[in-house]
Formats: structure tokens, sequence, C-alpha cells
């Protein structure tokens, strides 16, 4: 029995145009019939995500990420199947029917978790107000934080005891393992269930709906780690959220500042600037510049001014590079942190260093000279040498020339000697460029499919299956014919198998069939794969006689008679192109 009625279903995708999705997360551009963007699932320039209004599917050809509006929403928020078609019906304003039970389930842990932590962080604000240990307030009065930040962060204080949240939740209801499930508790070798946080100022994470989904906690000694978050859980992600978010996301600016703590963003915040956001304890992820990037047209990186802050700056510059993002550097004197600029120069000074934070190039030219001694002839050839393959690096032609003209009055060259040689260095470069997309193209051929194993071993059964799906996909009616000559035992490849026999014992309790239906069935990767099969042989005429000799195939491998079994070693796409050209 389905999660959601067929009707339902098909009302929701109604409601819910796949383009207009996608434009909540991308620059989307008409191209003829179908639509194109830069994927929103991995880092690219040049879109390669393609988006498809009749079938309201897409499919990333970089990638491979592809799906239906349920597929793209479970995969962009993190939300499982139930919860992405309760995201949409909400977006719609359609009321949800009844659910299976099983799912049932897995949507009531998801909201037993938000309720467990929603509780945990009301109660270490509570503690921290009115509590006997005082020294979280005292922390937070040495920071200078007012009683409105508090509540506005609800940031608490988690009692020096093992067992304290524990008993209190047990107090509202809640059980042990629903504790350990939401990562406010753990659980021993010996099935002792106590705190996760104990004696540390309590920093609550909250998501773009305004729901706790974890925590993080710093403790008020030398004790390790000194910063502490919740683990991996059902409702929490740490490399796929940023802290503050949900206030960044409306903030008038439409520049994103990212610093390197939590203290910093909130010092930040109340000073007046509630674009702010930071990572969860690490260096920041792709998918977490590709979040910043939704939500802002630059970024300034705000990191410590120490060592380990300008290794993270360098990392982040590499990662919104990659989502065509353009970074400024802030660049703070007589401080390590903007927390300690605030406290010594107040928001003014402040609001000039991000209007005057110098660009991503500048920083990286700048950072050539460290460790030499310019003063030798071997430091001022090294520095020529690192500032050449900094500006090798840029691809627009005319920025590349204004940085060449400025570093060649900076270094006391003449402008065409350093032209000529970063002009090498581009040469030299997109030949290494394209041995490496050779290698990773021919290792990604020799790497195992996760999703499919048996391909590799039987590619010319593998096309053949790929296609028979196709025609499936795309004449959904025809079931029962498919179905008379060749049944899922035929098929060489497991996961081809089970998306043939899933919509061939589904289509007979559905009227109109789409890939929504599968979205319970399948995981976002085989959803994607699925996307893939309909999205390359979408424009090959797949006729009755290539359904035959596909059919041929399959029978031929498995040492069954068919009619088409003669069917040459050309490739099956081949075979499909000449066919289609004999029929115009």
């Amino acid at each position: 029995m389905p999660l959601f009625p067929e009707e339902f279903i098909s009302r929701l995708r109604e409601r819910n145009d796949i383009v207009d999705l996608f434009r909540m997360y991308a620059d989307v551009k008409k191209r003829g019939r179908t639509y194109v963007c830069c994927c929103p699932f991995h880092s690219e320039k040049t879109p390669s995500c393609t988006i498809y209004p009749e079938t309201q599917s897409f499919y990333c050809f970089g990638c491979g990420a592809g799906g239906d509006a349920l597929t793209f929403v479970m995969r962009m928020d993190n939300l499982s199947y139930p919860e992405a078609v309760r995201s949409l019906a909400q977006r719609s304003g359609m009321e949800l029917p009844q659910q299976d039970p099983r799912a049932q389930e897995r949507a009531d842990m998801r909201r037993r978790c938000l309720e467990i932590n929603r509780e945990t962080a009301n109660f270490y604000y509570s503690f921290l107000l009115h509590g006997g240990d005082k020294r979280g307030l005292q922390y937070f009065a040495r920071r200078k934080l007012t009683a409105q930040t508090l509540k506005l962060y609800g940031l608490g204080f988690s009692p020096d005891d093992w067992h304290v949240l524990r008993d209190h939740l047990r107090s509202k209801g809640y059980r042990d393992e629903e504790m350990v499930t939401a990562g406010v508790c753990l659980q021993s070798d010996k099935g002792n269930v106590y705190d996760a946080f104990r004696g540390r100022v309590m920093f609550p994470i909250v998501d773009l709906r305004g729901s706790v989904i974890g925590f993080g906690g710093r403790v008020l000694d030398d004790t390790k780690p000194k910063y502490l978050n919740t683990n991996a859980t059902p409702v929490f992600d740490k490399g796929r959220n940023l802290f503050s978010l949900n206030f960044a996301k409306d903030a008038a600016s439409t520049t994103m500042i990212l610093a390197e703590g939590y203290m910093d963003v909130i010092s930040i915040h109340q000073a007046g600037f509630p674009n702010v956001v930071a990572t969860l304890g690490t260096a920041i992820t792709p998918d977490q510049a590709r979040l910043i990037a939704q939500y802002a047209r630059e970024v300034v990186i705000a990191y410590d001014s120490d060592g380990a802050g300008q290794a993270a700056t360098q990392k982040a510059l590499n990662h919104f590079s990659a989502v065509g993002l353009p970074a400024r550097i802030l660049r703070m004197e007589g401080a390590k942190d903007p927390d300690e600029f605030l406290k010594r120069y107040g928001p003014e000074q402040f609001r000039l260093l991000i209007d005057h934070a110098g660009d991503a190039l500048n920083f990286k030219l700048d950072k050539c000279r460290e460790g030499l001694d310019l003063s030798t002839e071997i430091g001022k050839t090294e520095l020529l040498r690192r500032s050449v393959n900094v500006l090798a690096g840029i691809s627009n032609p005319l920025e590349r020339e204004v940085y060449i003209s400025r570093t060649a009055g900076a270094l006391d060259i003449r402008v065409e000697t350093l032209r000529m040689q970063v002009d090498r260095a581009v040469q030299f470069s997109q030949k290494t460029a394209k041995k490496a997309k050779f290698h990773a193209i021919e290792a990604q051929s020799l790497q195992r499919d996760e999703l499919n194993p048996e391909a590799s071993e039987h590619p010319r059964e593998s096309r053949a299956e790929e296609m028979l799906l196709a025609y499936l996909l795309r004449h959904p009616e025809e079931y029962e014919m498919l179905w008379s000559y060749v049944s899922p035992e035929d098929f060489v490849t497991e996961f081809h198998r089970r998306v043939y026999e899933t919509i061939c014992t589904m289509l007979p309790d559905y009227t109109r069939f789409s890939l929504s239906l599968l979205a319970e069935k399948f995981s976002a990767a085989e959803m994607g794969r699925i996307s893939g099969i309909e999205a390359r042989y979408g424009d090959l005429a797949i006729d009755r006689d290539a359904v035959e000799e596909c059919i041929g195939v399959l029978k031929k491998a498995k040492g069954r008679p068919h009619s088409g079994e003669g069917m040459s070693d050309e490739d099956l796409l081949a075979m499909l192109s000449e066919k289609q050209r004999q029929s115009q």
C-alpha cells in the first residue's frame, strides 16, 4: 500500500512546478523545451543540470542527481519522503492524507527528536538564568552579551551533572532511547544513559524552519574538547547546516559574513549585523558554501587573524570559487577576531572594515610574500613564481590583465615580462587540466558502480535493460505487453530488475504514472539514476523493433529463446540512432 494516494501525489505535482522550485535555489535559464542551471548539489561554473517541464523532472549530467519535485526537496532540505511531501503540501496549502504506519513511525521519531531538542534548549536556558550554577551567566556577562541576545539565541548552560537533563526529560514523558537518538544523551557500553553535555555554555542550532536541530557546547576551563557538537541524528547533519542562518537569510544585506565561531556570530549580530553565519565546529564544506550562495551575492570571510584562521580562509576561498560566489577577506588590525575587534573599536569601525574588505585575489597575492626574504634574489624569484601561479588561476582574461599590471608594478618588473610568464603558466595549466580530466574519466570508468555493480560486467545487457526501462517510463500504458515478453528474471542487473519489477507491479493500481510514485520506493541516489535513464534516452526513438531486439539481448544472455535474439555487437545507442534516421 502506498504511503500517499495517487490522486494526492498528482495534485501535489501540479501545484509545485519543478521549474519554480529550482528558481528558489538557482539561476534557471530556458533552453528550447527545457531549462538549465548550475547544479545545486555539486560545485560547477557551467550548467550541467537540465529541468524537464514536460515530465516535471530534472537530471544533472555532472553529478547524476535527478528525480522530481519530491526528490529535489528531499535532497535540498535533507528530508525524508514523508517530510518532503509534507513540505510541498504546506507550500501549496494542501491537507495531508493518512500515512502508512511505518512511514509514520519514522516521521514520529524525527518529530520526537525536535520536541526533545526544544525541551532541552528551554531547560538549558532556564538553568542559565535561574540555576544555582552562575558560571554560564558570568561567562556571557564577561562577553558583553545583553539579555535580549541571550533570549534571541536561546543561549543556556548545561548543569555539571551526569543525569539531571535525562531525569528532566523522563519527567516529560520521553524515553531513554529517544534521548539517545536525539543526541542530547549518550549510552555507555553497560547500557547506562547519561547527559551528553555537562558544565558547558550551550548554543542551540536552529534550522531554517525555526526548529532546534542540535547543540554546540563550550567548556569554561581547559577541559578537552573545548567545543562539543551534537552527533549526527535524524534531524542534524553538521556539514549541511550553518549557525544563525535562520536569522541571516532574512537580513536586508546581500552580503553574508562568515565567522569562525558561535561567539563571533553572536557578537557581530548584537552589534547590528544579522547577516552573519558560522560553520558547526568544522571547516566549511562544499554543501555549506552552496547553502550560503543561495542567500547571498557575495561573502565576507571574517576568520581569526592567526595562522589557523588564515589557513581556513584559503580553504573557504576554494569552496566559494567552486560555486561562483565572490568572496572578500576581512583584515583585522589590533584584534585577533571579530568579537575582540568590536569590543575595542565598536560597530562603526567594523562596518568600515567590511566595506574595505579585500578581494580574494589580493589575499592570495599577499600570501605569496609569506616566509620570503625579499632582500635576496632567491626570495624575489620565488615571489615571482608564486605570483605567476596565482595570476594564471584567473579565468577572466580582462580581470587577469588588470592584476598582471598591478602586480608588475608591485614587483617592479616589466608588464610584458610578467604577462609572458603568466601566459605560459595558463597554457601549462590547461594541458594539465585536460590530462587530469581524462584520467578522472578513465578512473571513473574503472570504479565500481555502487548502485548497479553488475553493469560493468554486462555492459551490453545493461544498456538493453536501460532502453527497456526508458521505453517503459515513456509508455507506461504498455507495461502488460512488456511483462508478457520479459520477466524480472530476464534482467541481468539487480538494480534494473528492481526498477522494472517495481514499476510494473505498481502500474495496475495507478491511472497516471509519474516519477513521484517511485520516490517512496527508492533512495535519492537511485531516483537520480532512474531520472538519468529517462534523460539520456529522451531524444531517441525507441520503437517496438528496438524493444524486441533489447529483449533478445536479455533472453540470449539467460539462454532463453526469443525471436529477436540475433542482435549484433554494435552499440545499442548507435542502432537506435540509425533507426531514428531511417524513420525520418
